[in-house]
């Protein structure tokens, strides 16, 4: 009987076809419940925040290869923007070998669970957490982003996209220019900007109110475009230096690179101008995002950049590429508005957040 079972198990061993096949992975977690949650710890703990994704970050995935990481908008629903991201994998024919990322960041106002750190109103802009003014919500992604990069978890990771869309979108803008992470993951991170309210403005110039700039051309995203396809941004800004008596703090930051503290408080100005030319970003703006919905910034900082968010992101890409020198990729999303569902499931958007997708090429 020892004989046999010896030969049997010999067997097994040499003979591939009888093996036992490999443990394929999971499959995607596709809902925003606490089955597609868990905990990221942040600053060497005990501190911690939730994070939902379609696969576990500490799992081996070798079918994993891209990443998508999206960020929430003023409402701290990451649960809502999961499933944006979700659909949008779905579209693009990406869910089972895309990761895909919703970190959430509450507030005050939200229910914490046990050290889950808490962020302060700035966490839309790499602002800190309440009770730890060292850790910033950029750490946070930057962790997230160390953690894709394993490669005893993720071998064939190729791509990793950091996206937002309103404040998200804010998050995504100034988190593209200083994280301290890029370049040194070894996997390649592009950002994606969508429809946010502000930027942060690299010189003390601000786009005038006249041509494309003009707040009544700038309201109407319907008859302010033409029937072109693609839809090309406008680009008749002119740019000037700003009357600092209609808003004495324009070019503080968030708004502009002055005054910084936390994150990037140890950062020069030119290293900041730098990283925001150099870094591989695209901007996405809504054609019909021309109204003020949906949270939008009419402070004076704000309103110095701008009459609405399409203006305000078509006048700062210009300026970026044209006079710093910048390549970013500017697209005007067709009939979508303040909505991200509309945004991020729009075709000519899903090979920019899944890049080499089947179903997105």
């Amino acid at each position: 009987m020892r004989t046999s079972t010896l030969l049997v198990a010999v067997a097994l061993t040499l003979t591939p076809s009888l093996q036992r096949p490999a443990a394929q992975p999971a499959p995607p977690c596709t809902t925003a419940t606490a089955a597609c949650t868990e905990w990221v710890t942040l600053g060497g703990g005990p501190g911690r925040a939730m994070i939902y994704r379609s696969y576990s970050l500490d799992v081996p995935n070798s079918r994993v290869t891209r990443a998508l990481v999206m960020v929430h908008g003023t409402g701290r629903n990451a649960d809502h923007y999961f499933l944006t991201a979700m659909s949008a994998a779905f579209l693009a024919g990406a869910l089972e070998d895309t990761v895909v990322i919703a970190p959430h960041m509450i507030d005050a106002t939200d229910h914490a669970e046990a050290n889950e750190v808490v962020w302060q109103t700035s966490w839309r802009t790499g602002g800190p957490a309440r009770d730890t003014p060292s850790l910033s919500s950029f750490d946070f992604v930057d962790e997230v982003l160390w953690k894709l990069a394993k490669k005893s978890v993720f071998p064939n990771l190729q791509h990793i996209v950091v996206t937002g869309h309103s404040a998200g979108g804010q998050f995504a803008n100034r988190y593209a220019m200083s994280s301290k992470v890029y370049g040194s993951l070894g996997v390649p991170v592009e950002y994606v900007v969508a429809n946010p309210s502000s930027y942060a403005w690299p010189d003390g110039v601000r786009p005038l109110p006249q041509d494309d700039g003009d707040p009544a051309a700038a309201k109407d995203g319907w008859s302010y475009m033409p029937n072109a396809n693609p839809l090309p941004p406008h680009t008749k800004f002119t740019f000037g230096p700003f009357d600092a008596t209609k808003a004495a703090n324009f070019n503080n930051w968030p708004a502009g690179f002055e005054n910084r503290t936390g994150y990037t408080a140890q950062m020069s100005n030119d290293q900041l101008k730098k990283q925001l030319v150099e870094r591989p970003t695209t901007f996405l703006l809504g054609q019909v995002d021309t109204l003020p919905l949906g949270g939008f910034d009419s402070s004076p900082n704000a309103m110095a950049q701008g009459p609405t968010r399409r203006a305000r992101g078509e006048a700062f890409v210009k300026y970026v590429n044209e006079v710093l020198g910048a390549t970013h990729r500017i697209v005007i999303v067709p009939e979508c508005g303040h909505n991200d569902r509309c945004m991020f499931t729009t075709g000519i958007v899903l090979p920019l957040i899944f890049p080499g997708a089947a179903e997105a090429k």
